[in-house]
């Protein structure tokens, strides 16, 4: 489907319904929900591409991969996360992608997630998670050897350290995402384990907040059978708050996109009041693009209908987390949970006036890592190349119809969204193990080659959501595939 940016203003509301899957109501048909017995059948004939385009599979057998990147040569380097939904801990691993498919160990880290990796001048930058002992960015020789250049980021939560991506400037910008889904800890921080391990831990602002004193009532996984608890915003668990406090901006913070110049272990803050950064992309003109994914239905102060975004960053600007969703304020009827209150606002005044996104894509989409093309030989100069890790219902919020499992093209100039990669078969779609096929499970990123030719696309592999809070990630069976651009036949 197509919608323009004349439309933004409506998108949120109105224009999401148009894409498949968007309808997110209550009937539970998310694409994660699915039986499934390895190993993983890989068929290129399954997945949908525009006329004169071809799909390849470069490698298979990968756990949890999340990023792609070349050397010199063009070689492909890919990190495995070491770190998977449902607290399922592996390997954090860089793995060169031989010619024959073969992978090859150059290191291993032990602050999962790894959540993606770029080179620049002869070495690695990956992003750990940190989800056990706070985020890092890491520089990473070919022969294994790996030195943090930033540690201790707020990276215990939800979201993790992402990114990384080289600028115009030489620089490294990354993304750090928030602690929580949408401001306040609540029990379902407990259920994504991390709460137990990090009990003061909560979202921190980037500069000074004052505070509406809104907080919010739930039972205590801390102390079970105790009574309920109330939480207010940037705070502990069980923390209430007042109206006009003020919360302290500190550096680092969380849901933000920080620069790392060349020489410094100072990150410094270029924009803050996302949700969750992951995917960080500079456009041929130079300017920074960022994915962000949007929020859930779920946790104390929940959120309805929130699309995942594509965010064109301006130096020093407030997104809008937590009290703004795509540009536009929570506390209307739009973001209410069915049979709920319609949200309110925890902020006494917003920091800022919160920009409009480029693009919106579907809710619960989880729209992640990209690319632009720049090169004529492959098409679409200009335009973005999104991964879009599909949708976990009904974990995150119910769908009528699988959302994401695909990779989509995005017009910058226009927010024009085009499917560019998905699965073929029946139905409304979703990973390849649901359809019965052997396409795309999970695209998690999208990285053109160094010639531009060749967009490689990292498939996470296998994940079932069998029910809320039953998710099962399945090991080696991400993939690595490579699509390129057939010649056009010479003319008689």
């Amino acid at each position: 489907m197509r919608f323009p940016s004349s439309a933004r203003p409506l998108l949120a509301a109105c224009a999401l319904l148009l894409l498949p899957g968007c309808f997110h109501l209550f009937a539970g048909g998310g694409g994660g929900s699915t039986d499934f017995k390895p190993p993983r059948r890989v068929s290129p004939a399954d997945v949908a591409l525009p006329e004169g385009y071809r799909i390849e599979v470069v490698a298979t057998g990968l756990t949890y991969p999340t990023g792609v990147t070349f050397d010199d040569d063009g070689t492909p380097y890919v990190t495995e996360s070491g770190y998977s939904y449902g607290e399922d801990f592996t390997e954090a691993r860089l793995v060169r992608v031989e010619k024959d498919g073969r992978l090859t160990e150059v290191a291993r880290g032990e602050h999962p997630p790894w959540t993606g990796v770029t080179y620049h001048q002869g070495a690695f930058y990956v992003a750990e998670g940190g989800v056990q002992g706070g985020g890092r960015i890491v520089r990473i020789t070919p022969d294994g050897h790996a030195t943090p250049l930033v540690s201790n980021l707020p990276s215990l939560g939800d979201h993790h350290t992402n990114g990384p991506a080289v600028g115009p400037d030489g620089a490294l910008y990354f993304g750090v995402g928030t602690a929580t889904n949408s401001g306040v800890v609540g029990p379902d921080n407990a259920s994504m384990g991390w709460l137990k391990r990090n009990p003061a831990f909560h979202d921190v602002p980037c500069r000074n907040v004052t505070l509406a004193g809104v907080n919010y009532p739930s039972d205590n996984p801390l102390a079970p059978n105790t009574g309920q608890v109330q939480t207010g915003a940037f705070v502990p668990f069980g923390t209430e708050t007042k109206p006009g406090q003020v919360i302290k901006g500190t550096l680092p913070c969380s849901g933000a996109v920080f620069r790392l110049v060349p020489g410094s272990t100072a990150p410094e803050l270029v924009a803050w009041g996302f949700r969750n950064p992951f995917g960080l992309a500079f456009a041929p003109n130079g300017r920074l693009y960022v994915t962000e994914n949007g929020h859930d239905v779920r946790g104390s102060r929940p959120l309805f209908g929130v699309a995942d975004h594509l965010w064109e960053v301006e130096q020093g600007a407030w997104y809008g987390f937590p009290d703004f969703a795509g540009g536009k304020p929570v506390d209307q009827e739009w973001f209410k949970v069915p049979g709920g209150e319609v949200p309110r606002r925890v902020l006494q005044e917003p920091p800022g006036t919160p920009p409009q996104p480029v693009a919106f894509f579907g809710v619960h989409s989880s729209s992640n890592r990209l690319d632009f093309s720049r090169n004529p030989e492959f098409g679409h100069v200009g335009e973005a190349f999104v991964a879009q890790f599909g949708d976990q219902a009904p974990d995150t919020g119910e769908t009528m119809a699988p959302v994401g499992f695909k990779v989509v093209r995005v017009d910058v100039s226009n927010g024009v969204i085009e499917d560019f990669a998905a699965n073929k078969g029946r139905g409304s779609g979703g990973p390849a193990s649901k359809l019965g096929k052997a396409g795309l499970e999970r695209p998690i990123d999208a990285r053109f080659d160094p010639s531009g030719k060749a967009l490689y696309i990292v498939d996470y592999g296998v994940m079932l959501v069998k029910a809320k809070g039953v998710i099962m990630p399945f090991e080696k069976t991400g993939v690595l595939w490579r699509i390129t651009r057939a010649a056009p036949e010479a003319k008689p």
